[in-house]
This record gives C-alpha cells, sequence and structure tokens, in this order.
C-alpha cells in the first residue's frame, strides 16, 4: 500500500474546517497550497494562518499568495532545547490530529483510495464536533 499524507485545516479550537488527502510523494509546502486552494472563498474572515516549519519557504508563500492573498502566515517553530514545551498555536492542530486518530479506521493507513480516506477523516470529525454539541 503507498504512503498518503493528510493535510487539515483547524479553528483555534481544534475543529476541522478542511483537509486533503494526497500520495506522501508530494511535499508538505506543495500540499499546504492545495489545501488552501480549496478553500476558495469559503472562509473570507480567514486572516491569519500558522503553520509549522514544512510549510516555511518562498515556494510556499508565492502559492499561498496566488489562491489566497490577505492570509498572513505564521510559522511556529519547534524548541530544540531537548525536552517538551508546548508552544503556543502548534499544539491545537497536533491535539486534533491526536483525536481523530482515536477513530479505528484513522488510526492505520487502511483505505486504499484517496477519497475514502478523505471521507473517513471527514466522518471522525463530525462524530467529534457532534458529541461535543451534545455534552453542553
Amino acid at each position: 500500500m503507498k504512503g498518503k499524507k493528510r493535510h487539515v485545516l483547524v479553528d483555534t479550537q481544534g475543529l476541522l474546517m478542511q483537509a486533503i488527502v494526497h500520495a506522501a510523494d508530494l511535499q508538505d509546502r506543495d500540499g499546504g497550497v492545495l489545501l488552501m486552494a480549496t478553500l476558495f472563498g469559503l472562509y473570507p474572515f480567514l486572516l491569519k494562518l500558522y503553520a509549522d516549519g514544512g510549510y516555511q519557504g518562498p515556494k510556499f508563500q508565492q502559492g499561498l499568495a496566488k489562491v489566497c492573498r490577505g492570509v498572513n502566515v505564521g510559522i511556529v517553530r519547534r524548541c530544540d532545547t531537548g525536552k517538551f514545551v508546548v508552544l503556543p498555536k502548534r499544539w491545537i492542530v497536533e491535539r486534533t490530529i491526536a483525536w481523530l486518530n482515536r477513530c479505528r479506521r484513522l488510526s492505520k493507513d487502511w483505505e486504499c483510495l484517496n477519497r475514502n480516506a478523505l471521507a473517513f477523516l471527514r466522518w471522525a470529525s463530525i462524530r467529534l464536533m457532534l458529541r461535543r454539541l451534545c455534552q453542553t
């Protein structure tokens, strides 16, 4: 089975806004541009984007400028002190991925088709949002 990468866009509460699944041979910065290109007017209020070090560089900045002109990118670099440090904004996506990986179909790469993997990713996200909604 070939490898897959997931790119997710979440809000500050960790709820899924958009996601894509593609082959693992595509660079992170190219996958990030693909993710942002799928938005196309869905979130006009989006002004600031926080990303990790895989998305830094001029190629990502140029690709993002083509698809989303008004979005500023902040790169959150990890700390190399040798011990665990919670970084602001970076833990939000990591926490969301951990929540989604609690679903059995997402914990391993079971799906052969990218569209099936994306469907299960969205399904797990809907389940997560519904549980949050019903607990209040």
